[in-house]
């Protein structure tokens, strides 16, 4: 415009309105960009789902997500660049150690200082209910049909996750029958032993794992089994050993009325059964205080041979095992040093597996997204993270860098430093919805035995009767009630208390709030029936 000011050209008046008139289409066709003529309203709306950024500033984020290495992707690194560049977004990671992840979260629900996107690990624990149910989250169902995948999403899981049939974040689906057992199938082998089938056999792999030698550098530095401190690492180890004895998933059905886990006796005889694991040092005596970044080290790095947690879990290990190996020239490409189990037969002579709740939560906070339009502009961005390609980059990196394509599948970089700096943990703000799309490493027998033990799992799980209760008293209490399960059985494995200060601790939750909890819970229960 100053242009044809200082030129002087004639017909200025005409010329704007031609201007005016051409910005206008320009506009249209740049609104249109991004979309495509299967999107839907709400794609249209904020840029769609073609991965092409807008013409405008890009969509600022800051994501509080769970990290289980020490080390991690940067802002602004190579694929958290490429992941801005396809979404038009700035984005800014809290990367929390997963080991203290539910401390963190409180500290930063009460604070009211919270991310765009935050990763809720238990939709039903009390300090998310209570926030939820105060107006602190986005409640995202009525938007989700707007969306390509997020419309796609399990009605099931919907409901499990959701808080007084209302759901407050988008939840991130994983396979129910995840749990079971990983161990070194080397060290079984040099010591004589087969795949454990019965809790015995599991007991005498992981006494040989210590005392046979079975790294065999000639020393007593070995152990059985590595136990973890964090929600769902040292109990998700004592929570599907406990149901190898019958006890109940959280809570079970006597005579009709839901009774708590701890108040069977078979719950008991499992908390004996680690107190006896940690008395003859099978397990690490720091299983309290390690941290889960360095869960998978004592296998990898010969210390220990067992973790029971999720199965997939099997492949990786084998992976950093054959990194390890290539570096000093030792490695046998075609051997798995790992395998992996879906568990072993129960005192009842039955097959039980811990099933994962199949589901965690990306909730999207009413203190840091203000209005309707962001909160849409980010479910357009968690829904474009459902494609294919963004799939595979979230959880495989960048092809040519972090993986290579042989005959269609992924072969990762042995570069075990270059994955966990730019790629590892990336994956925690994929939702898989409706499903995972994504490239798949090549099928090695580990990685399809692997996919045959989820599958069988799935008819093993072991369901908690009262999963898709909200209790207002757990609301209140939960924290506290859960705290003192915790804290006594971590004292009677090791020993810092004996089995009659077990019990009273009980009592103590029974009278802190526990015998309303069950009340609660049984009207509940009597209600859900009806």
């Amino acid at each position: 415009m100053r242009t044809l000011k200082e030129k002087g050209l004639a017909g200025l008046k005409r010329w704007l309105l031609m201007s005016v008139a051409a910005i206008m289409v320009i506009s249209v066709f740049a609104g249109c960009s991004g979309t495509n003529s299967e999107g839907t309203a709400a794609q249209k709306e904020t840029g769609g789902n073609s991965g092409t950024a807008k013409a405008d500033a890009p969509l600022e984020l800051t994501l509080m997500l769970p990290i289980f290495k020490t080390n991690y992707p940067k802002d602004g690194s190579p694929v958290a660049a490429e992941i801005e560049k396809k979404t038009g977004t700035k984005i800014h990671f809290e990367w929390v150690p997963n080991a203290s992840y539910t401390d963190k979260f409180n500290i930063t629900l009460a604070s009211g200082k919270l991310p765009s996107i935050i990763y809720v690990p238990d939709v039903k624990a009390s300090s998310f209910v209570n926030a939820a149910k105060s107006g602190a989250f986005w409640e995202v169902g009525p938007y989700l049909k707007d969306y390509k995948n997020l419309s796609q999403a399990n009605p099931v899981i919907l409901k499990n996750s959701s808080i007084e049939g209302k759901n407050y974040g988008i939840y991130r689906g994983r396979p129910l029958g995840r749990n079971g057992m990983v161990f070194r199938s080397d060290w079984l082998e040099k010591v004589g032993q087969q795949t454990p089938q019965t809790v015995d056999d599991f007991y005498n792999m992981l006494k040989a794992f210590k005392e046979k030698d079975p790294d065999g550098n000639g020393q007593a530095d070995t152990y059985g089994m590595v136990l973890v401190k964090w929600t769902g690492g040292w109990a998700s180890g004592f929570d599907t050993i406990k149901l190898w004895y019958g006890s109940p998933n959280k809570w079970g059905v006597k005579d009709g009325k839901l009774v708590p886990e701890h108040q069977y006796p078979e719950y008991l005889e499992a908390l004996k059964f680690m107190k006896k694991l940690y008395d003859e040092k099978l397990i690490n005596s720091d299983f309290a205080v390690m941290d889960s970044a360095k869960w998978t080290d004592p296998i990898v790095n010969n210390k220990a041979g067992v973790i029971v947690d999720v199965v997939d879990t099997g492949a990786r290990i084998d992976d950093k095992i054959h990194a390890a190996l290539e570096k000093e020239g030792k490695d046998e490409p075609d051997k798995h040093f790992v395998d992996v189990s879906g568990g072993v037969t129960g005192t009842d002579g039955q097959l039980h597996t811990l099933p994962t709740s199949g589901f965690s939560i990306l909730a999207i906070p009413k203190s840091s997204v203000k209005n309707e339009a962001e909160l849409k502009k980010i479910l357009t961005f968690l829904d474009r993270l459902n494609e294919e390609d963004m799939q595979t980059m979230l959880g495989y990196g960048l092809e040519g860098k972090h993986y290579t394509l042989v005959d269609g599948f992924i072969e990762r970089s042995a570069n075990t430093v270059l994955l966990e700096s730019e790629v590892e943990g990336l994956n925690q703000m994929l939702t898989y919805i409706p499903e995972d799309i994504s490239k798949k490493v090549k099928e090695t027998p580990l990685r399809i035995k692997q996919a045959e033990v989820l599958k069988a799992n799935e008819a093993l799980v072991v369901v908690n009767p009262a999963e898709s209760f909200i209790s207002s008293v757990y609301s209140q209490k939960g924290s506290q009630l859960d705290n003192i399960i915790n804290d006594a059985r971590i004292k009677f494995i090791v020993g810092q208390i004996d089995e009659a200060a077990l019990l009273s601790a009980f009592e103590v939750w029974n009278k802190t709030g526990g015998d309303d909890l069950i009340k609660e819970m049984n009207e509940l229960y009597a209600k859900a029936d009806q």
